[in-house]
């Protein structure tokens, strides 16, 4: 599909490279971060036990639930000679059964509306990756519709241990079940590492159809099964049609804002400054803090809570206090207070830093 001259026009304006312009990249991966090359909270995360939570690659959630203990990490073993420069890994270090164990992301429905999912004209969803595990077997990847509980498996095969393997999968159309057009969760793709009775004993729900939880995973192998199992992921790119194309790399910066969308991280580490603040009464520290990007939803703050993580230095002076509190927020801005560790003088200004190894602050609108 050729590109406009009013796209032409916004590619320069946004200084987008030259050789993305020549290619045609037009964002058509919806996939972000499929390169996994921004981790904001940690590159590498040990004794994972249970979660749903974000913990090394931005925008990938562990969901995991009785099925041995793990580290995730950020790796920079990758296929040689296809661009790429870290992947994703999971590493059993504990065994375990009968729980599961998937990596997902989450898209919002407002992205997706060209796919006209629900509709006679419903669009194909192509899947392509790169994939190596010492376990070989048979592994599934699962697309859910979550604004109508639908969904639909197909599996892949891990055909030799320790190799880097390019895999792709088509998925029909769904001619049922619209999606949302907002910014909520819609539709969220799950990568299965490791499956229980619970989501393995019917048949694989191959087509699109109502969620059964017996047809979600039937046939994954569990990768829980020996500490010396592990999984990597990288190149993972999702497009609409019946056929992949070369993986769609975006500049750094491109990538990064697109991640900062959901999650901001602020500083991390020991004397980092934040930003100005204020006495708002003798005790009550305040700052008003502008987002990095416009964030997907009102903001919430992810920090480090604890004595003395944080210090306020104003007049040749300074006070520690434990954490900061979101009074008002939107996705431009948050209104950030602390009433219970400071006292100085009204209208009294300086700046917030933080002030231990392990302090962190961030905002965060995940799906």
């Amino acid at each position: 599909m050729a590109l406009s001259k009013i796209d032409l026009a916004n590619m320069v304006e946004n200084q987008m490279p030259q050789s993305l312009i020549a290619d045609n990249i037009n964002f058509r991966n919806i996939i972000i971060n499929g390169d996994m090359s921004i981790a904001q909270r940690s590159t590498s995360v040990s004794s994972i036990t249970s979660s749903s939570t974000y913990k090394t690659i931005d925008r990938f959630v562990t969901e995991l639930g009785s099925n041995g203990t793990w580290t995730q990490s950020q790796s920079t073993d990758v296929p040689t000679g296809q661009g790429f420069g870290k992947s994703l890994k999971m590493d059993c270090t504990s065994t375990g059964s009968g729980g599961y164990l998937h990596i997902t992301q989450r898209f919002e429905g407002q992205n997706l509306v060209y796919l006209n999912k629900g509709r006679s004209t419903a669009e194909s969803l192509t899947l392509s990756f790169w994939v190596k595990s010492a376990k070989t077997g048979t592994y599934i990847a699962e697309f859910r519709d979550t604004d109508n509980t639908r969904n639909i498996s197909k599996s892949y095969t891990i055909s030799s241990a320790d190799t880097w393997e390019k895999k792709t999968i088509t998925y029909p159309g769904d001619t049922s079940g619209g999606l949302s057009n907002d910014n909520g969760a819609s539709l969220e793709l799950n990568l299965w590492l490791a499956a229980g009775s619970s989501n393995t004993s019917g048949t694989l729900q191959t087509d699109w159809g109502s969620q059964v939880s017996a047809n979600r995973a039937v046939g994954q192998v569990n990768l829980g099964d020996s500490t010396s199992n592990d999984w990597y992921i990288t190149g993972l790119q999702l497009e609409a049609g019946t056929s992949a194309s070369d993986f769609e790399f975006l500049p750094a910066d491109v990538n990064k804002n697109r991640c900062l969308r959901y999650y901001q991280l602020l500083a991390t580490g020991d004397s980092q400054v934040l930003f100005n603040g204020f006495y708002y009464t003798a005790s009550e520290l305040r700052t008003v803090v502008q987002t990095l990007v416009p964030m997907r939803a009102n903001p919430t703050l992810d920090q480090t809570t604890g004595t003395d993580y944080y210090r306020f230095v104003r007049n040749g002076t300074s006070d520690k206090f434990n954490s900061l509190t979101v009074d008002v927020t939107n996705p431009l801005a948050v209104e950030l207070y602390n009433s219970s560790d400071m006292s100085g003088n009204v209208g009294e200004a300086g700046w917030i830093r933080t002030d231990q190894s392990s302090s962190y602050l961030a905002f965060s609108s995940e799906l």
